[in-house]
């Protein structure tokens, strides 16, 4: 079956790990106390405190509090879509004034362009906000990739380790799964999106040591588009 479409993740497959764990999330936990008290009665802002409030069992936390939970989530890499989102607004705040710019590995933005122009249609699944998402390729250190991208999913479609996700994304997509190429470094993602029938490889960058039994890449350039990808 010819892949039509690929998905891919970010963190550790178009983008560094050390880009979101050294930049992104020291920057959202330095910023988060003033944005919240700045921003907390914007609808939008405080709709999302109160979500944080309700996922704690906290619903009459003050907005301080609420700032001591998001941080310790922060710390302890929890997927909330609260969180998430709330890092999204305030990593735009850091990526419109210039203190950081998205980390793309070289061979990721050649091989997304090779792509594109032949015809894939091409994806981004990552545990990041939307927002966040396209915030990063929008303000990419090799520029503006959006355009690149059909369209972006985060945890909102569901839990990255669940096939369900895959089987979700399939149907927005329009394709069967098996014509869909999923690319990520974590394998039991791959494992979920080859249980929904899409096909797999596994990104192995920098020091990561390969685990499962996925086809591996250590690079963009290694991806094999083709029948048996």
């Amino acid at each position: 079956m010819t892949i039509r479409a690929i998905v891919t993740d970010i963190e550790g497959t178009t983008s560094s790990i050390s880009f979101v764990h050294e930049v992104l999330f020291p920057y959202a936990s330095r910023e988060l106390r003033q944005f919240v008290r700045t921003h907390h009665r914007h609808p939008d802002i405080a709709r999302l405190l109160d979500d944080v409030r309700r996922e704690a069992g906290e619903t009459d936390a003050s907005t301080d509090r609420v700032v001591d939970i998001l941080l310790h989530w922060i710390k302890e890499d929890r997927k909330a879509t609260s969180l998430k989102a709330l890092q999204g607004h305030i990593w735009r705040n850091g990526y419109e004034s210039g203190d950081f710019k998205g980390h793309m590995y070289a061979d990721a933005v050649a091989y997304l362009r090779r792509w594109s122009e032949q015809g894939l249609r091409l994806f981004v699944y990552s545990s990041g906000s939307v927002g966040a998402q396209q915030l990063l390729f929008g303000h990419s250190d090799a520029g503006d990739l959006r355009p690149l991208f059909e369209g972006y999913f985060d945890t909102q479609i569901g839990h990255k380790k669940h096939s369900d996700s895959y089987a979700a994304i399939a149907n927005s997509i329009g394709l069967p799964a098996g014509e869909i190429l999923f690319l990520s470094d974590v394998a039991e993602e791959l494992d979920a999106a080859q249980d929904a029938g899409m096909r797999t490889c596994q990104l192995v960058r920098d020091d990561a040591v390969a685990v499962g039994s996925h086809r591996i890449a250590t690079g963009f350039d290694e991806v094999i588009i083709g029948r048996d990808s």
